[in-house]
């Protein structure tokens, strides 16, 4: 019998530059390099550095370490950031993109609460993905837990596919805070999934992005099953490191994420016909 051999993946493994928080947008571009990620996935928050184009392109060059994607600025924290506007901050978000070489703008939904932006976000995000090769990825959600309460506080609606998107991220740790099945989702998305946040989690009201394998999650599965569709986007470890007692124990903890997702890509496959 022929034996098994290993798939090289076509997906790039990058890490979030979120993954290093409470540390600096340049520490990740540094750990990126040492660790040997593919790349990274910026994160446009608070820290100057996320928001400034030429300054990400010269830690890029400096350490030699792609931009793979951009995350725009949704979080309640950026509400400022890149101007107050959230059309305006996907327009930059899409030029940085294009700027830096990455193939991705990874976007939430609306909170239900930016009404205009809302009614016509599935329209506008069409028609921004026209003007640009630069792929608008629609994340997944959750609802907002609050002992017995539910609330819904994004709109159309926190899971996307049940609106009309071209590209979709899957977050496997908000598919664990929203209680969903993440094999099911990545199965809806099908091939307009362009984008993988890596996490773990546990089905908790807190959006915990544990290192992968540390939680309840399918990671493997949803790794293997990409490894075996020929998934070409990329996979991005957005872990929670807050909690790390020193910087080396959170280069660790990004040390064992990229291990893991790199194994479990490399699934093995049988040859046709052996």
């Amino acid at each position: 019998m022929t034996e098994p051999v290993v798939r090289i993946p076509d997906a790039k493994v990058a890490l979030s530059t979120a993954s290093v928080y409470p540390e600096s947008t340049a520490t990740a571009f540094e750990i990126a390099a040492r660790l040997g990620y593919d790349g990274v996935e910026v994160m446009v928050w608070t820290d100057p550095v996320s928001q400034d184009v030429e300054a990400l392109r010269r830690l890029s060059d400096y350490h030699g370490v792609p931009v793979l994607a951009v995350h725009a600025p949704c979080l309640l924290i950026t509400q400022r950031v890149w101007s107050t506007d959230p059309w305006v901050k996907l327009q930059r978000a899409r030029n940085a993109a294009e700027k830096l070489g990455a193939s991705t703008v990874v976007v939430h939904p609306p909170f239900r609460w930016q009404r205009s932006y809302a009614r016509e976000f599935v329209r506008g995000v069409w028609r921004m993905a026209g003007e640009t090769d630069v792929r608008f990825a629609v994340e997944n959600m959750y609802p907002w837990r609050y002992r017995d309460r539910e609330m819904l506080a994004y709109a159309p609606d926190w899971d996307p596919t049940n609106d009309d998107y071209r590209h979709f991220t899957v977050d496997l740790s908000h598919t664990a805070t929203a209680r969903n099945d993440a094999l099911a989702m990545v199965e809806r998305m099908g091939d307009r999934l362009a984008h993988v946040h890596l996490a773990d989690g546990n089905g908790s009201a807190k959006d915990e992005h544990l290192v992968p394998g540390r939680g309840s999650q399918p990671c493997a599965e949803v790794l293997e099953r990409l490894a075996a569709t020929g998934f070409d986007g990329h996979v991005v470890v957005e872990v929670n490191t807050r909690r790390a007692m020193s910087a080396a124990e959170r280069e660790a903890d990004l040390a064992e994420a990229l291990a893991f997702t790199r194994l479990h890509l490399a699934s093995p496959s049988r040859v046709p016909g052996s």
